[in-house]
């Protein structure tokens, strides 16, 4: 009965996702509407899919297994988030939202030119595919694993593994809405996803906290463990590794500390991800989508790792026992949060872990295709002698692009799958950190800094990957011949080499073209002046692409979570659930319920009061 009921739960949501996708179409007239929602998205939405594509499914499974070995250390890589929005929201929002593209390589062509454009363009293009079908793959490995009952029975119906079953669902599920909706479709799942996970993980760390005797428990319990020097927040080196050669002797020390900061803040901050803030009405709103983004991270960070740390102190033997996951402390978060949730809230912790990438993957592949309708097809077109193409014939070519890529990004999971490659999540995590980093460098340096040649940024990518290069073979047996025991191409780096070192090398590499500055034909310093104005020149009030739609925003979501919220309610008829339990199911469907209704609200009173913009802080 009961996991009829989370299969249920499961179908029900992924079917609402759909439905978002149908009826958000209609909001889309154009190309600028399917990748930037016509520049006439709402700060709230836009902010809640910031922190939904900063926050992915890494956080109940990978940061979860760190904190089941680690403790609260793993609470500065959200620090760092946190620090990251809030420098977009004191300077670079409305930056970005005032260079008035509609793809971040357009913006790296307004800064560097053709040539550096269709590099970054193909390069991102080809990484997202493969970052996307790794974070389906990976996830669909781990919710086989973990919700293996719940799911056996209809992946056995089609006759496919459990993986296979949960790479197909949920890889359909974000072709339909993403293809139907576009731009809109994406932020406005994204916004729901939000408006789900936050009551229910405060209801699982709640409920985790029961278990341990509240706050004061937790506490006592890690100290009675022998925990507490483990759990500290920065640990001194050596804590999880006495060998000092090896790269875990320095996991989460102040080294790893800064450099986790240093890494999220320059990564954040460049023109790829301007891309973020490209569908708010100006720079204003701007800043209140990054600012909303980082308080959500801050205060879901509190809640959060909890359940896993619990999980230590009461689980450990369930925790080790799911042996089909390469590392099973990342089911710790998991596995706390189905000892804890009544029945009917665990398909929706199945449905929160799949939102968490399914978010990522959704603007991914919006963005991506986006990439190819504005920058690779007119490229080609040019190349070719060939008009490009009207605006009717790209908004086509935008629907059957992010088909395809979606197809493609499933084919790619599906393989991956087959090859059963234990570990290669983990591994490609290390690899996008290591190629990030590098690709980012000049895209950060270059919102500061004018006077640098078009090609300063192929040379400090090339500069920063030299370091990356040697990184990967370290350690490895790769450079043998080259090095001797105990240099830097004999150890495998830390965490903080890897990040000091490629900064380092990418920034002197684009510092160093300064001086060819003065080679720089007119035409292109007229072109960097143009930038840098753009940039900083406020939104004019009458400039969009399209009829304002606020109001709409907050009637057709705040409508999609009461449905929601009252379906979640129902869940507290299903028998076999406590009192505590039905109380959480409550909360959950309570929470999301109320939000709708406050949308709803602010809605309605924007349409009597003829307000078109609808938002709260102006209705």
């Amino acid at each position: 009965m009961n996991d009829a009921v989370e299969v249920g739960v499961i179908a029900g949501y992924l079917a609402v996702l759909v439905a978002v996708g149908i009826v958000f179409r209609r909001f889309n007239s154009g190309v600028s509407d399917y990748f930037r929602l016509g520049g006439q998205g709402a700060w709230w939405m836009v902010g809640c899919s910031a922190f939904m594509t900063a926050f992915s499914a890494w956080t109940f499974t990978g940061a979860a297994g760190a904190a089941y070995e680690a403790g609260w250390s793993i609470q500065v890589i959200y620090l760092a988030n946190v620090l990251a929005f809030t420098v977009h929201a004191a300077l670079l929002s409305p930056w970005f939202r005032q260079l008035r593209a509609i793809t971040a390589p357009e913006v790296i062509k307004m800064r560097f030119g053709t040539t550096t454009q269709q590099v970054y363009a193909w390069l991102y293009a080809v990484l997202g595919l493969l970052y996307a079908a790794i974070w389906l793959w990976g996830l669909s490995t781990f919710i086989a694993t973990v919700f293996a009952a719940q799911i056996a029975g209809p992946a056995e119906f089609f006759g496919l593994s459990g993986v296979q079953f949960v790479i197909l669902v949920t890889g359909i599920v974000v072709l339909l809405y993403s293809t139907c909706g576009g731009s809109w479709a994406v932020m406005a799942t994204d916004v729901l996803q939000a408006i789900i996970l936050i009551p229910l993980t405060i209801a699982v760390a709640l409920l985790c906290l029961r278990q341990v005797g509240g706050i004061d428990g937790l506490f006592e319990a890690i100290d009675e463990s022998g925990l507490g020097d483990t759990f500290a927040v920065v640990n001194a080196p050596g804590t999880f590794e006495a060998d000092e050669g090896d790269a875990n002797f320095w996991q989460y020390t102040g080294m790893f500390a800064i450099a986790a900061l240093v890494y999220k803040v320059v990564v954040f901050s460049t023109i790829e991800v301007a891309q973020r803030y490209f569908g708010v009405k100006n720079g204003r709103e701007a800043r209140l989508a990054s600012l909303l983004a980082g308080l959500m991270v801050l205060c879901g960070m509190a809640f959060w790792f909890i359940p896993p740390i619990v999980a230590r102190l009461l689980f450990q033997t369930e925790v080790e026992s799911l042996t089909g996951l390469s590392k099973p402390a990342e089911g710790a978060y998991a596995v706390a949060a189905m000892q804890v949730l009544p029945a009917g809230l665990v398909g929706l912790m199945a449905v929160a872990m799949l939102s968490a990438t399914m978010s990522s993957m959704d603007s991914g592949l919006n963005k991506n295709a986006g990439v190819f309708v504005r920058d690779i097809v007119p490229f080609a077109c040019r190349r070719l002698r060939r008009p490009e193409p009207n605006e009717r014939t790209s908004f086509l070519i935008a629907q059957i692009a992010s088909g395809v890529l979606g197809i493609t990004i499933i084919m790619i999971a599906l393989y991956f799958a087959a090859k059963d490659g234990r570990g290669v999540f983990e591994a490609m995590l290390n690899i996008g950190a290591m190629l990030a980093l590098p690709l980012s460098v000049p895209l950060a340096l270059a919102l500061f800094i004018r006077q640098a040649p078009w090609w300063s940024a192929l040379v400090s990518v090339t500069g920063g990957l030299i370091p990356s290069v040697l990184a990967f073979g370290a350690g490895e047996g790769w450079w043998e011949s080259m090095s001797r025991e105990g240099t830097i191409l004999s150890t495998e780096w830390p965490y903080h080499w890897k990040v000091f070192i490629n900064l380092a090398a990418g920034s002197i590499a684009f510092l160093a073209t300064i001086p060819f500055w003065s080679n720089a034909t007119q035409a292109y310093r007229d072109q960097v002046n143009q930038f840098f104005q753009r940039m900083h020149t406020p939104i004019d009030p009458n400039e969009h692409d399209g009829p304002p739609r606020g109001r709409e925003q907050l009637r057709v979501v705040g409508t999609f979570a009461i449905i929601v919220g009252g379906l979640i309610g129902c869940l507290v008829f299903v028998p076999g659930n406590d009192v505590p339990g039905r109380l959480a199911i409550l909360f959950v469907g309570g929470f999301i319920a109320a939000i709708g209704g406050i949308m709803m609200f602010f809605g309605l009173r924007a349409t009597r009061q003829g307000n078109t913009d609808g938002s709260p802080d102006t209705a």
